[in-house]
């Protein structure tokens, strides 16, 4: 039968997962942990030495820890609902022939959604063990941080998988890293919100990489504020906005 009632994106899932099993599954958790791993090195703690001149590097760098959590997460989201997705939209028109299926749309776009959610978590939760392991984490609210790292990669899922269906050229997806770069360098990665003047900071605390770094320096550090549930709010938002537009863009791309 074909309809909402009986959903089956989890099928996109286990195909995701059996192309996964005859890879290098380990790919998955270096990519994720790597690039991340290196700036947490370079910057948490090499820069983190001179700020703190008493030699409590690690005050810095679990400050800024977090926020590489939240990258990688982000990262790994957006390259997962962008390249591989965009080849089989564009390229093997691999989605033309599900629809003939019982799969629908829906089920298509919610399916690459929780694959890339899946990856992606994986990414996180590997390095979230790196930072734990250099003693990065500094309260047991971070049993939640887990949780929070699959808020983030989903929200950033849909927005990746929402993006592609508007990206008509592979080499397109490089105008992402317009936006996803300067994202990361002034979302609060490396310093606070208040060292910006006050009519950049709504602007600085609107961004998706902030809020999602707010969430998680708070789980790790143990510094709860309101603004968490703020964070929650607003990437739930996110994650929904970006599956009603993914679905309904993939509907006009793919169904007659």
């Amino acid at each position: 039968m074909k309809g909402p009632l009986m959903p089956a994106a989890h099928l996109i899932v286990l195909r995701h997962l059996w192309v996964l099993r005859k890879g290098r599954p380990w790919n998955l958790a270096v990519n994720g942990v790597f690039e991340p791993f290196l700036y947490l090195m370079s910057i948490g703690v090499g820069i983190g030495q001179l700020i703190d001149g008493d030699g409590g590097a690690i005050a810095y760098a679990a400050y800024v820890a977090p926020a590489l959590l939240a990258t990688s997460a982000m990262n790994s989201a957006i390259s997962e609902t962008t390249g591989s997705v965009w080849w089989r939209l564009r390229f093997e028109k691999f989605y033309d022939a599900i629809v003939t299926t019982p799969l629908t749309v829906r089920d298509i776009a919610h399916g690459e959604i929780a694959a890339s959610v899946l990856r992606s978590t994986l990414s996180a939760a590997c390095f979230l063990l790196v930072i734990t392991g250099f003693g990065m984490v500094h309260s047991w609210w971070a049993l939640l941080a887990l949780p929070a790292c699959v808020l983030v990669a989903y929200a950033f899922s849909a927005a990746g998988m929402a993006a592609i269906t508007v990206i008509r050229e592979f080499h397109h997806q490089q105008y992402l890293q317009l936006v996803m770069l300067p994202m990361f360098l002034f979302a609060t990665t490396f310093y606070p919100l208040s060292v910006y003047p006050q009519v950049l900071q709504p602007v600085v605390a609107a961004l998706p990489l902030y809020q999602s770094i707010e969430l998680l320096r708070g789980l790790t550090t143990g510094d709860l504020h309101p603004g968490m549930l703020v964070a929650v709010g607003y990437l739930l938002a996110m994650a929904a906005l970006g599956s009603w537009l993914a679905t309904r863009r993939l509907s006009r791309m793919l169904l007659p």
